[in-house]
């Protein structure tokens, strides 16, 4: 059953007693056929088909170096420590995700930025975006916990209010990503079926989900049935490549227990016509350095 909130009609019901599957009832690329920009139609279609689309290298060796060691310096910085925005480990307390970098350091706000992050975004989204979610995760060797199954949209429309399938996500690898160190893992297709979790979110749900998600996750019999009908793709690359992904693709990472780190930057746009409002299935938003509520378009 459909519900109106805020005069927005609730078209992804979920959190509720039981698990429940929806049709994706919005586009995938949102553009106009033959709009330019950097990806091609070919990727373009293929991005609709799968949910991804993987680049070999977005950024230079150089611009790594860079990047990487921004994320040293962070990881390393007891005030950045100490700081809400970061996220430890529960058993090593290593640091997990350092979140709102684009707004922690000027280095990543250039990133945010830079043209051929925004180009794009905009191409996919048909809009300018803004910044919903930026973050680094850092998956250090010897024992670093993935991220279970899920679907982003999932979570964002429950607790952040996001009324619409209208985001993407780029993960830009900083260390090269084996095919043994945690890697990203995308359901191919996934992303036009939403699928709603069962279960009321707890408040402050974030404190725990950001280290060991729970509410939100899918239940064993839905993955089963979704991996069978769609895949599993795990991405490998070296340092630089990034993986676009829609909001609603199915994805997670294992843990990482080879000697080789495994760091990226994830960074989150959302199309300025789709800000979001008040939570679908959460007693209050979560805080904005998780979900934004600037909606200022990125230039």
């Amino acid at each position: 059953m459909t519900v109106t909130h805020e005069k927005i009609t609730d078209l992804y019901p979920t959190r509720g007693k039981t698990e429940v599957s929806t049709p994706r009832q919005d586009p995938v690329v949102w553009s106009a056929s033959g709009t330019e920009g950097p990806i091609s139609a070919g990727e373009l279609a293929s991005f609709e088909e799968n949910g991804f689309h993987a680049i070999p290298e977005l950024l230079t060796p150089d611009e790594v170096s860079v990047y990487r060691a921004e994320l040293d310096r962070l990881v390393a910085d007891p005030a950045i420590r100490a700081d809400e925005r970061s996220i430890v480990e529960p058993q090593s307390q290593e640091i997990r995700s350092v979140f709102e970098i684009h707004k922690i350091s000027e280095v990543f706000a250039r990133l945010v930025r830079d043209e051929r992050l925004l180009n794009r975004a905009r191409q996919i989204l048909g809009s300018d975006v803004y910044v919903h979610q930026s973050r680094i995760n850092v998956k250090p060797g010897f024992g670093a916990s993935g991220f279970y199954w899920h679907s982003d949209f999932e979570t964002w429309h429950a607790e952040d209010g996001m009324p619409n399938m209208r985001a993407v996500s780029v993960s830009i690898a900083l260390t090269e990503n084996y095919d043994t160190n945690g890697g990203l893992m995308i359901m191919p297709g996934s992303h036009k079926t939403f699928l709603g979790c069962a279960g009321e979110t707890p408040k402050d749900n974030y404190k725990k989900s950001l280290q060991m998600q729970d509410a939100g996750t899918p239940s064993d019999e839905a993955l089963t049935e979704m991996a069978g009908k769609w895949g599993i793709k795990l991405f490998t690359g070296k340092a630089g490549s990034a993986t676009w992904f829609d909001c609603n693709a199915m994805h997670g990472s294992g843990d990482n227990i080879t000697p080789f780190p495994r760091s990226n930057v994830f960074l989150v746009f959302n199309s300025v016509e789709n800000a979001a409002v008040e939570p679908f299935a959460a007693p209050i938003r979560r805080p904005e350095f998780i979900g934004a509520r600037d909606f200022t378009p990125v230039h």
